[in-house]
């Protein structure tokens, strides 16, 4: 497929590519983080609080220091002033302190770091180090003693029209549920890791990160230092999803670690000290309330969810921004509310408002289509709109509808018997569900700096992150198709922050920022070209038009079928070409960029643009098997299918939309982090006892990519796909499960016990 400068650019994307960083990812010979070799490194381990609430009274540290190989160790007492506070995962300036005083906010915070000649004498040194704790009476989650309980503070008020509470009352078909969803942890399969070295006043931290600048920006400011003297590398992050998206606790007391020993320090934190100092799901009750009149509208919404946090935080992902816009209706009316606990402090994790609150939304919409005795399916399409119903605008395109219709048709839906409990196969309950997926479609201000040779390389340099999207291969694809080479032709180089600037890898953003600004970055180079073109004697295009040229196959071409080889063409702009190209976002101002270049998470969201909502669409069906006898809950089998704008390459994509079905999976019938009332300690924090799906755990699951063209999300019309496949399907498991047995599970995971 030639790319013309005349055509629409997106037809430049839809070819299966296969990774270009695969042969590498699966020979090792991909460099992630604590793999980056550096000389002579001491080794860092942490010790963390045994209490979730008081303070440290005091260390013993004579045996520590005794231990073979001990240098040093950092706690508050010799080190405390001289970090500033990290701010938590939303950039709000409250969060949880580590070693900067003595005060323990929850179990298993940072209380010293311990600097050894190897990672075994390290740890061997940690385990000596004595602490002496005045401990307090902790509060663990919502029905603790002690919570404190407020409406959170919303950038933009929550979600209000019509009289909701009247509305409701007069609703002739009524439904009123409570849900909940538990605490949930990332367990990326790379542990948390900081290696970092000084040059002088110069610091490069070695660490996965979702935000190259924003980590870099972020360490400056709790060290104090100016932000051209942090360079930060992560060339490959091994699983990531929210829990890498933000300065950590930890980083600065690393990069201060090495700068007292005056050579390199390295830190790999255990599996269990990751559930306590990075951030995680937080746990959510939620209240839905829907009216409506016989034949299915809905006439009121309500919802309102509590979300837990820290004590000093006010993070909170309020889901309701989303499940308000979900399907039409004349009254409206959400809230949301923060339960502070002794907890660290929460935070991004894949879908981070949706996961929960849909869940809540798509389950209430199943037991309405029960009330109105009508298919679920048929609901959703009752109340189907393409207006926001909160705000009125047009969405830039939904295909909710042909999502479910396709899907539908594939499951074989229409064979469904209504009835709860009546299909079975053998000594199986077999149970059909369905729910909307759904993700606001976000992009952000990015750079990039692109050059070409004439002998047809081209590369192209950006702070990128690649957490096992498939960013080299979408970028890699977006500028051999614009450039008209081959995908071999292109280098690709990410993960470093001394490289141009892109937004955090967060926010289904990361396709459309960067390949949106690669193709501004290619348009440039083809008007160098071509205007190099149109004015030299020598050319076949002299006095031509140079919006008629185009880069196709290795050449310049143009009308009349003429052409020139880009070894001419290229060398007539002074040989090797290079532009550098910033792309700032409709709806975005210029001063967007100066955020970007300072490390902040600037988005144009989805649900924040004037002119439209945009949105990604999708729709799941699961069929749940429930033995009579045993009640182990098993998954048949999973059809999902996703409208999500231009689709740049069908193999990554296909992907990150399993890879979302899988973990909504399991987030409906497996994880869940266990916490001790009493103490507010984790207590499943392993890999043992934190359940997680394995292969005899998921079914056959197919997904269709339903074509959407939409031509107002971005100049590309690319929606972020890595986490719409999440969403909604831990509803459609429920909803399944209670067709299979008759029973309505609210409160996630789904487990055996809860079916006896």
């Amino acid at each position: 497929m030639a790319y013309d400068a005349s055509d629409d650019p997106r037809q430049l994307f839809g070819r299966p590519t296969p990774r270009i960083d695969g042969v590498a990812k699966v020979t090792g010979a991909a460099r992630y983080a604590s793999d980056e070799p550096v000389a002579n490194p001491a080794y860092a381990y942490l010790v963390t609080s045994a209490v979730a609430r008081g303070r440290v009274a005091g260390f013993d540290l004579d045996q520590a220091r005794a231990a073979p190989g001990f240098i040093d160790v950092l706690t508050h007492e010799n080190v405390g002033g001289q970090v500033k506070t990290n701010p938590d995962p939303a950039g709000k300036p409250d969060n949880t302190t580590t070693l900067e005083s003595d005060k323990i906010w929850h179990d298993g915070q940072i209380i010293a770091v311990v600097l050894a000649e190897s990672f075994e004498a390290a740890r061997d040194a940690a385990h000596r180090v004595g602490v002496r704790y005045a401990a307090e009476a902790p509060s663990a989650s919502f029905d603790s003693p002690g919570v404190q309980v407020e409406a959170h503070k919303p950038q933009t008020p929550d979600a209000k029209k019509g009289d909701a509470a009247g509305a409701f009352e007069g609703a002739p078909v009524k439904v009123e549920a409570r849900y909940s969803t538990p605490t949930q942890h990332h367990n990326p399969i790379e542990l948390f890791t900081t290696t970092c070295v000084w040059d002088g006043p110069k610091l490069t931290i070695y660490e996965p990160t979702q935000s190259m600048w924003g980590l870099k920006g972020g360490l400056a400011k709790q060290l104090s230092l100016d932000p051209k003297d942090v360079r930060t590398v992560s060339r490959f992050v091994g699983g990531a999803f929210g829990s890498k998206g933000s300065p950590t606790g930890r980083t600065a007391w690393i990069a201060l670690a090495a700068k007292r020993l005056n050579r390199p320090v390295k830190l790999i934190a255990s599996r269990d000290q990751g559930f306590t100092i990075a951030t995680y799901r937080a746990e959510t009750r939620q209240q839905v309330k829907l009216g409506a009149t016989r034949d299915g509208k809905l006439v009121s919404f309500f919802h309102e969810g509590w979300e837990v946090t820290s004590r000093p935080s006010g993070y909170n992902v309020a889901g309701v921004e989303t499940t308000a816009r979900m399907y039409a209706c004349p009254n409206i009316a959400t809230a949301v509310n923060v339960v502070h606990a002794d907890r660290n402090t929460p935070g991004f994790m894949r879908a981070p408002p949706e996961t929960p609150y849909m869940f809540g939304l798509e389950s209430a919409m199943d037991e309405l289509a029960y009330a109105l005795n009508m298919d679920p399916v048929e609901l959703r399409r009752v109340n189907d709109t393409q207006t926001d119903p909160v705000d009125g605008r047009p969405f830039s395109s939904r295909s909710l509808m042909p999502c479910f219709d396709q899907a539908a048709a594939r499951f074989g839906w229409s064979r469904r018997d209504p009835k709860p409990g009546a299909m079975r196969d053998g000594d199986w309950q077999v149970g059909w569900g369905c729910a909307t997926a759904c993700y606001p479609s976000n992009i952000g201000p990015a750079a990039a700096r692109l050059s070409l040779t004439p002998s047809g390389k081209a590369a192209i340099q950006l702070a990128g992150h690649e957490i096992g999207t498939g960013a080299y291969t979408t970028v890699a694809v977006t500028v051999a198709h614009a450039l008209g080479l081959k995908v071999e032709d292109v280098t690709v180089t990410m993960g470093d922050s001394d490289l141009p600037p892109v937004p955090v890898a967060g926010g289904s953003n990361n396709a459309a920022s960067t390949t949106n600004v690669a193709y501004k970055a290619c348009q440039m180079v083809r008007d160098r070209v071509a205007g190099a073109a149109v004015k030299a004697q020598d050319s076949p295009f002299h006095g031509a038009d140079p919006a008629a040229l185009r880069l196709q196959d290795g050449l310049l071409r143009g009308p009349g079928n003429l052409s020139e080889p880009l070894d001419k063409a290229v060398a007539r702009t002074g040989g090797r070409l290079e532009v550098y190209a910033e792309n700032i976002p409709a709806g975005l101002p210029p001063s967007a960029a100066q955020g970007l270049y300072e490390g902040k998470m600037v988005m144009s969201r989805g649900t924040g643009r004037k002119d439209v909502t945009a949105f990604a669409f999708g729709a799941h069906f699961v069929e749940m098997r429930v033995h009579v006898r045993t009640r182990e809950a098993r998954v048949g089998r999973v059809v999902s299918a996703f409208a999500a704008g231009t689709i740049v390459n069908p193999t990554t994509a296909h992907s990150q939309f399993m890879s979302g079905a899988i973990w909504g999976l399991s987030a409906a019938l497996h994880e869940a982090t266990e916490i001790d009332a009493d103490a507010a300690r984790y207590v499943n924090d392993n890999l043992a006892d934190y359940l997680l799906p394995v292969n005899a755990d998921v079914p056959p699951i197919e997904i269709i990519m339903v074509p959407e063209k939409d031509d107002r999300v971005n100049p590309l019309g690319v929606k972020g796909i890595g986490e719409i496949g999440i969403t909604g399907m831990n509803a459609a498991v429920a909803n399944a499960v209670f067709h299979a047995t008759g029973k309505r599970i609210r409160d996630l995971p789904i487990r055996v016990e809860h079916l006896l």
